[in-house]
C-alpha cells in the first residue's frame, strides 16, 4: 500500500518560534520527525514550509521540499497547498505528520494510512490513547476524543468528554487523548480546505469538528505504540531534553 507523509513546517510559532530547527541528541527537531516518517515505509516524505531556514536545513540531511505560502493559519493548509502545488493524484494517501512531534512512532504514522485505506467509507484516520493523568484530563491543550463501538469518531473537545456526573471514580471511563497526526485522499484534502469553517471548530479551535459537521467520518484507531508529545513551548522543549536524556 502507497501512501506519501507531509511535513508542515512553520518557523514563526507565537509560543516557540524557530521550534523545528531546536536541537536534540544533535538533530533538529525537523529531522527527528523526518526520519521517523521515512521509517513509516512512506513512498515519500516531503517537508512544507514558508520559511527558508527550515528548508536549507531540510535539504541539509535529505528532504524534499515544498514551499508555501506565510499565511496558512493551519498545517492542514499548509499541506493542502503543497499536495496541489505537486499535483498528488486524488486517490493518494496523504499522512499529515506535524513538524513539532519528534517522538511519534513509524509504526503509528504507518498505521493511520493503513486504517485509512482499509475503510473506504472513511475521510479521514487519526488515532488516539489513554489518558492516564486527571491533571491531562483537564488540560484544555490536550484534545480528547469520544468513538462510537467502531471507532468512528463522535466528538473532540478541549473539555473532558464524556463528564462525569457522579464522579470519575464512579463512572469507571477511559478517557482518550487524540494525536494530532491525519491520514487523507488528496481530494478529499482539497474539498476540506475549501470548506467553510463551522461554528462549533471555532468555538474549540479544532479543524476535525469541521470535518464531523459536514457528516465526513473519522476513524479513530488505538495507537500502536506510545506516541509521545509535541513541543508546543520552552517546558515543553525542556521535558523533552529530559525525557531523552540528552543535550541539546
Amino acid at each position: 500500500m502507497k501512501f506519501k507523509v507531509y511535513i508542515p513546517a512553520r518557523y514563526a510559532s507565537s509560543r516557540l518560534p524557530g521550534k523545528p530547527l531546536l536541537t536534540i541528541s544533535g538533530k533538529t527537531i525537523i529531522q527527528h520527525v523526518y526520519e521517523n516518517a521515512l521509517s513509516s515505509g512512506a513512498d515519500e516524505v516531503i517537508v512544507a514550509t514558508d520559511d527558508q531556514r527550515i528548508a536549507d536545513v531540510a535539504l541539509g540531511f535529505g528532504a524534499v521540499v515544498a514551499m508555501t505560502a506565510r499565511t496558512h493559519e493551519s498545517g492542514t493548509d499548509r499541506v493542502a497547498e503543497a499536495v496541489s502545488n505537486r499535483d498528488e493524484a486524488d486517490d493518494a494517501i496523504i499522512v499529515n505528520v506535524q513538524g513539532d512531534e519528534p517522538q511519534l512512532p513509524a509504526g503509528v504514522i504507518r498505521q493511520v494510512a493503513d486504517t485509512l485505506a482499509a475503510s473506504a467509507a472513511a475521510q479521514i484516520a487519526t488515532v488516539c490513547e489513554p489518558i492516564l493523568l486527571d491533571t491531562e484530563i483537564d488540560n484544555p491543550n490536550i484534545v480528547k476524543v469520544v468513538r462510537t463501538s467502531t471507532q468512528r469518531a463522535m466528538y473532540f473537545s478541549r473539555s473532558p468528554i464524556p463528564c462525569a456526573r457522579d464522579g470519575r471514580s464512579n463512572a469507571q471511563v477511559t478517557y482518550y487523548r487524540h494525536v494530532g497526526i491525519y491520514a487523507y485522499r488528496a481530494a478529499y484534502l482539497r474539498r476540506f480546505v475549501a470548506t467553510p469553517v463551522a461554528p462549533l471548530e471555532r468555538v474549540e479551535r479544532l479543524e476535525q469538528l469541521r470535518a464531523l459537521a459536514n457528516d465526513d467520518v473519522i476513524v479513530v484507531a488505538d495507537a500502536v505504540a506510545e506516541c509521545g508529545f509535541g513541543v508546543d513551548t520552552n517546558d515543553d522543549y525542556e521535558r523533552l531534553c529530559k525525557h531523552w536524556g540528552r543535550v541539546p
